[in-house]
Formats: structure tokens, C-alpha cells, sequence
């Protein structure tokens, strides 16, 4: 599977952005979905996941209560949506493809990675 993340872009703290990762290929439905960001001088790290179906998802501490992670199967996208952007949620974030059914929060536990697209949140 191949993907394609866009909807990046400079927001103020406070704002709101929605990233957007475009998969090709028919069986879009059976891979878990996942959101990774890496910051300036900084490791890679798990944001959040959403199953194949779309009912479950699981989210890093960091994140939870901020972002929602959501998709729609019939368009081969995933989505980030980030509300309460803070100065620290500024990193290059990457979508992520896995076929595994548990949660999977490290990098090395998935196989298809996008592109990435970049997050900056000013204060």
C-alpha cells in the first residue's frame, strides 16, 4: 500500500488543523491505521491508531482528549483531526499502514509509511 499525507500547515496555539493521508489499493479496509510525529532533534513517536474497521482507536497520553483519528474506508483516507494545538505538537507527521490486529505503538511495527507533512504550531 502507498501513502500520501497532506493538510499540514503553520496554525497559532489554540487552532485547529486536520491531516489527511490518501492510501491506494483495494484492501485499504484491512490494515490498522496509524499517526506517528517527529519533532526537531527528536525520536519518532506513536500518536495514535485506528483498526481497519474504524471502531477502535488508541491514542498516546500526549495526544488524548486533543486529537481524533477517524477514516473512511470507501476513500482509502485516514485522518488526524488535531484540536488544542500546543507549541509542542510541532513535528513532521507521518501516517502509518499495519496488518496486524493488536495495537502497535512502535516504528518499527509498521511496514508502509507516507510521506510525511508538517505540523508548526506558533505561541
Amino acid at each position: 500500500v502507498q501513502l500520501q499525507a497532506s493538510g499540514g500547515g503553520l496554525v497559532q496555539a489554540g487552532g485547529s488543523l486536520r491531516l489527511s493521508c490518501a492510501a491506494s489499493g483495494r484492501t485499504f479496509s484491512s490494515y490498522a491505521m496509524a499517526w506517528f510525529r517527529q519533532g526537531p532533534g527528536k525520536e519518532r513517536e506513536f500518536v495514535g491508531r485506528i483498526s481497519g474497521g474504524g471502531s477502535n482507536t488508541y491514542y498516546a497520553d500526549s495526544v488524548k482528549g486533543r486529537f481524533t483519528i477517524s477514516r473512511d474506508n470507501a476513500k482509502n483516507t485516514v485522518y488526524l483531526q488535531m484540536n488544542s494545538l500546543k507549541p509542542e505538537d510541532t513535528a513532521v507527521y507521518y501516517c502509518a499502514a499495519d496488518r496486524g490486529t493488536l495495537v502497535r505503538t512502535r516504528r518499527d511495527d509498521y511496514s508502509y509509511w507516507g510521506q510525511g507533512t508538517q505540523v508548526t504550531v506558533s505561541s
